[in-house]
C-alpha cells in the first residue's frame, strides 16, 4: 500500500469518541502498581472466556444481537463479547457497563487512536503499558487491551470507594464533570441493560 494511502488509513482510524486521552499519567505507589501490574499480566484463560452454560448463553445471544449492527461479523462479534465477559467479570466489573464504556470510547472500533493517543477498544493511553505492564503488551490486542481497561477501571473504584461516577471521571481524566459519566451511563442503560424479559424471550428460543 503506497505511503499516502496508509497514512490516509491512520487519519482516519484517529478516534473522535476516544475521551480517554484526556488521563494525566500518575504517580502510584509501590503496593498500588505491584498489584496492578499482577493484575495484567496474570495469564487469560486459554480460550476467550470461560463463560459458563445457560445464563452466559443467554447473555451472549442477547448482546450479539445488540452488537451486529456495530460489528457484523458473526465470529469477531463472539470473540469480543466473550473477552468482554471473562475480563469484566474478572476485575469484578459488570460485563454491560464495559460494553458502554467502550461505546463511547471508541464505538467497537479495535484500532481506533485518540489524538492523544489512546488507544483501542477501551482507550487506554499508552503510559499505562510502561507504568504497570510489559513493553511487549499490545494495546490493539482485543484481550490485552480489555485486561488493561478493566484492572484500570477497577483501580478507579477502588480509589473512589466505589462511586462509578467519579471513577468513570477518573478513567477519562475528568474528575468533577458530569460529561463523560453521563454518557457511559446513558450508553449503558439504553443500549446494554440485561432486563430479565429479554433473558426469558431468548432462554425460550434456545430451548427450541
Amino acid at each position: 500500500m503506497p505511503r499516502r494511502a496508509l497514512f490516509a488509513l491512520f487519519l482516519a482510524l484517529l478516534s473522535p469518541l476516544g475521551w480517554a486521552g484526556a488521563q494525566h499519567e500518575e504517580q502510584l505507589a509501590a503496593s498500588v502498581q505491584a498489584a496492578l501490574s499482577k493484575a495484567v499480566s496474570d495469564h487469560a484463560a486459554t480460550r476467550p472466556a470461560a463463560v459458563h452454560e445457560g445464563e452466559s448463553r443467554v447473555w451472549l445471544a442477547i448482546m450479539s444481537s445488540r452488537l451486529a449492527s456495530r460489528v457484523p461479523d458473526a465470529k469477531v462479534r463472539l470473540d469480543l463479547l466473550q473477552s468482554v465477559y471473562y475480563e469484566a467479570s474478572r476485575a469484578g466489573l459488570d460485563p454491560q457497563l464495559v460494553l458502554g464504556l467502550i461505546q463511547v470510547e471508541s464505538n467497537f472500533r479495535k484500532y481506533a487512536v485518540s489524538l492523544a493517543g489512546a488507544r483501542g477498544f477501551m482507550q487506554v493511553m499508552p503510559f499505562w503499558v510502561k507504568a504497570i505492564g510489559d513493553r511487549e503488551h499490545n494495546l490493539f490486542h482485543l484481550r490485552t487491551n480489555l485486561r488493561y481497561g478493566c484492572t484500570i477501571l477497577r483501580h478507579y473504584l477502588d480509589v473512589e470507594k466505589g462511586d462509578l461516577f467519579r471513577a468513570l471521571g477518573r478513567y477519562n481524566g475528568s474528575l468533577g464533570r458530569a460529561e463523560y459519566p453521563n454518557a457511559v451511563l446513558a450508553a449503558w442503560k439504553k443500549n446494554w441493560a440485561y432486563p430479565a424479559e429479554d433473558s426469558v424471550k431468548v432462554a425460550n428460543v434456545l430451548a427450541h
